[in-house]
C-alpha cells in the first residue's frame, strides 16, 4: 500500500468532522443550527485559505453546496412528500383496520401482524408516518385488550426501523449511501438489491421482537395516564363584603398570586367589561375562569366570591353540586417533526384558540423525570413531547381529522378521503417505476409529487409542512464534509489507519468490524451523518484490501440504520419513547440484544453472498 501523509487541509478537515459529531450529539442545540455552523466553518476556511495541488484550487464554495441540488437530498424530499400524501389521504387506514379487528381477537397473534405490516410497509415509504399511523391503534387496542402498551410500542417502532433497511427507498440513509456511492463511481444498486440478507436476518430480529422483546420491557405507564387534574369552566360571582368588591382587577389577581386566569368579566347580560387592570368589581359581577376544582374552590374562599358552574348558575358548587364537565374528553398529543407545535411554544401556535383544547399537562421526551415549571403555554416544544390536553369529543376528533398532529385518546379513526385509492396508485407508481427500471427513483418520486398534487392528494401547505429542515440541513452539511475528506485524503487515510490496524485479520472479521463501528457511530450521532462521512471511508477500505466495495457499502447501509439502543438514535424512537412510557434503559436492555443479533447476523450473511 502507498503511504499517505495528511496535510493542513486534511487534519483540519478531520478535526472539523469530530466536532460536527460532538456538536450532533447535544440535544441542546438544535440539529439543524449545529449543520450550519458546520457548513460556514468549512465554506469559510476554504475560502480564506484555498486548497490547492499543482496550483489549481481543488475544492471550493461550490463543491460544498453541490449538497443542496444532490440527486438523493432531492429524492428524499420528494418522498417525504409523496409519504405525507398517504398520510393525510388515509390511503393506509384499510390496513390499520385490520391490525385494529386482530388486536380484539388474538393479541398476541395480533402483534406479529402488525410487527410485518409495519416492516413491509417501512420498506417503500418513510416509517415515520408508519409509526404515527399505528400508534393511536395500539394505544385503543391495548386498552381493550388489557395488553400493556408498553409492551407492544417498542416492538412496533424498531420493526419499522428493520423493515427500512432492505429497499433502496426504505429511509434516507439508503438512499444518500447509494447516491455517494454512484457519485464515485462504484456499483450501482438496483431498489430490491440486498433485500434477499435484510429479509434474512431481519426475519430473526422480527421472531425476537415478537416473542422476546414484550417479556424484557417492564409494564411501564404512560406518561400521561394520570388524567388528572381536569380544568372546569366556571363563574366567581362578587359577594356585597367580600374582599372582591370594590378592588381594581391588579388587586384581585395579586391576591391569587397572578395565579388566576379570567376569560371575561360579564357584569350585565348586554354588559361585558374590559379586562383591565384598573377596572373596579361591583357586587353581582362574573368573572368567567378556567382551573381545577381545587384551584377553584381556593379562589372563590380566597376573594370572598361565590363559584357556580358555567352550566348551572342557579346552585353554587359544594358537596351536593359539584363541578361537572360534561362532555370533556381528554387526549395525549405527541408532538411531531413538521407539526405545527414543533419547535413552537402553544401560545405562538394559538393552540386554545384554534383548537378549542385546554393544555393541562406535558411530558417532555428527552428529560421525562424533569418537573415543567412555569407557563405552560410558553414552553418550546420539541419532537417527542407530549401534551395532554382537555376538551369536546368534537374538538378531539376535529383535531384528529386535521392530520397535522399525532393524537393518541385511545380510538382507532383515522382520517379518510375519496383520494385514497387515489393516493395508493401513485404510490404504487412511484415504486414500480424505479424497481422495473423504467426511470430512476429520484424522477419516479417528483413525478409522483406532481400527481399527488394536481390529482389535490395533496396540497402544497401539508407538502411543505412534509419537509424537515433538520433532515435537509445534515444532508448537506454532511455531504459537505464527506467531500472534504475524500478531496483531501484523509478518508484513503482513515481507511489505510483502519485496515493497518486491523492487518492480519481476515477480510470478513475486518467487515464485521467496521459493521460494528458504523452501528456505534449512528447510536451517537444521527444515522445520515454516520452514512454520509462513513461511506467513503468504506469504499477506501475496500479498495485498501483490494476486494469489492458492495459489502463495506452495504455494511455502512445497515449500520447506520441500527440505531435500536438509544432514544435519540432515530425521530420514530423519540415518539413511542414517550407514548410507552419507556425509560433509556429500556431501549439499552431491548435494543443491545437486537443489535447483537443483527450485527452477526449480518457479519456471517454478506461474506457468504459476496466473496471477500
Amino acid at each position: 500500500m502507498q503511504p499517505i501523509t495528511p496535510d493542513a487541509h486534511g487534519i483540519a478537515v478531520l478535526c472539523l468532522t469530530v466536532f460536527a459529531l460532538f456538536l450532533f450529539t447535544r440535544d441542546k442545540i438544535p440539529l439543524e443550527s449545529s449543520s450550519l455552523a458546520i457548513l460556514i466553518i468549512l465554506v469559510v476556511g476554504f475560502e480564506l485559505l484555498p486548497y490547492e495541488r499543482g496550483g489549481e484550487r481543488v475544492l471550493g464554495v461550490t463543491d460544498f453546496f453541490a449538497g443542496f441540488g444532490n440527486e438523493a437530498l432531492v429524492t428524499i424530499c420528494a418522498l417525504m412528500m409523496v409519504g405525507k400524501a398517504l398520510e393525510t389521504t388515509g390511503a393506509l387506514q384499510p390496513l390499520a383496520n385490520v391490525v385494529g379487528r386482530a388486536w380484539q381477537t388474538r393479541p398476541v397473534l395480533a402483534l406479529l401482524t402488525t410487527l410485518v405490516a409495519g416492516a413491509i410497509l417501512s420498506a417503500f415509504m418513510n416509517n415515520t408516518p408508519i409509526v404515527v399511523l399505528l400508534m393511536p391503534i395500539l394505544v385503543g387496542a391495548s386498552l381493550r385488550s388489557k395488553f400493556p402498551v408498553s409492551g407492544v410500542m417498542m416492538p412496533m417502532g424498531l420493526a419499522t426501523i428493520v423493515g427500512g433497511m432492505s429497499t433502496t427507498i426504505g429511509t434516507s440513509t439508503n438512499l444518500l449511501v447509494v447516491g455517494i456511492s454512484q457519485d464515485l463511481g462504484m456499483h450501482t444498486f438496483t431498489m430490491f438489491e440486498w433485500v434477499f440478507p435484510v429479509a434474512v436476518v431481519g426475519g430473526v430480529a422480527l421472531l425476537f421482537l415478537w416473542l422476546v422483546a414484550p417479556r424484557l420491557l417492564p409494564d411501564r405507564t404512560p406518561p400521561m395516564a394520570d388524567t388528572t387534574p381536569r380544568i372546569f369552566s366556571a363563574q366567581l360571582h362578587v359577594k356585597e363584603g367580600g374582599f372582591a368588591d370594590g378592588k381594581a382587577l391588579s388587586e384581585v389577581l395579586a391576591k391569587t398570586g397572578g395565579q388566576m386566569r379570567i376569560d371575561k368579566i360579564q357584569r350585565s347580560e348586554s354588559l361585558v367589561l374590559a379586562k383591565l387592570p384598573s377596572v373596579k368589581l361591583q357586587p353581582g359581577d362574573q368573572l368567567f375562569v378556567k382551573d381545577s376544582p381545587e384551584n377553584l374552590k381556593h379562589y372563590e374562599q380566597l376573594l370572598g366570591m361565590t363559584l357556580f358552574n358555567i352550566s348551572d348558575i342557579e346552585h353554587p358548587v359544594d358537596e351536593e353540586t359539584p363541578l361537572r364537565a360534561e362532555g370533556q374528553q381528554l387526549a395525549e398529543v405527541v408532538v411531531t417533526r413538521g407539526s405545527p407545535l414543533h419547535l413552537r411554544s402553544l401560545a405562538a401556535a394559538r393552540f386554545s384558540s384554534s383548537y378549542g383544547l385546554m393544555p393541562l399537562a406535558l411530558h417532555r421526551a428527552r428529560a421525562p423525570s424533569s418537573q415543567v415549571t412555569g407557563d405552560l403555554n410558553m414552553i418550546r416544544l420539541r419532537a417527542g413531547d407530549v401534551l395532554l390536553v382537555q376538551g369536546s369529543s368534537e374538538s378531539i376528533s376535529k383535531l384528529k381529522d386535521s392530520g397535522s398532529m399525532l393524537v393518541l385518546d385511545g380510538t382507532t379513526d383515522l382520517p379518510h378521503t375519496h383520494n385514497a385509492k387515489r393516493a395508493l396508485a401513485i404510490m404504487a407508481f412511484v415504486v414500480l417505476a424505479a424497481a422495473l427500471r423504467i426511470m430512476p427513483i429520484s424522477v419516479s418520486a417528483m413525478v409522483g409529487l406532481g400527481l399527488m398534487i394536481v390529482t389535490s392528494c395533496l396540497g402544497w401547505r401539508d407538502a411543505v409542512t412534509a419537509l424537515s429542515i433538520p433532515v435537509v440541513m445534515i444532508i448537506v452539511t454532511a455531504l459537505a464534509l464527506g467531500k472534504a475528506l475524500m478531496g483531501t485524503g484523509m478518508a484513503d487515510f482513515v481507511a489505510m489507519s483502519f485496515v493497518g490496524a486491523a492487518s492480519g485479520l481476515p477480510t470478513p472479521i475486518i467487515l464485521s468490524a467496521f459493521l460494528l463501528l458504523m452501528t456505534l457511530m449512528t447510536n451517537v450521532v444521527s444515522n445520515n451523518a454516520a452514512a454520509v462521512i462513513g461511506t467513503p471511508i468504506a469504499i477506501g477500505i475496500a479498495q485498501q484490501l483490494g476486494v469489492s466495495t458492495e459489502p463495506f457499502i452495504l455494511a455502512v447501509i445497515f449500520g447506520a440504520n441500527m440505531s435500536f439502543a438509544t432514544p435519540y438514535g432515530y425521530q420514530t424512537n423519540l415518539l413511542i419513547l414517550s407514548a410507552g412510557g419507556y425509560t433509556f434503559s429500556d431501549f439499552l436492555r431491548v435494543g443491545i440484544p437486537l443489535t447483537i443479533i443483527m450485527w452477526i447476523g449480518f457479519s456471517v450473511i454478506l461474506p457468504v453472498l459476496y466473496p471477500l
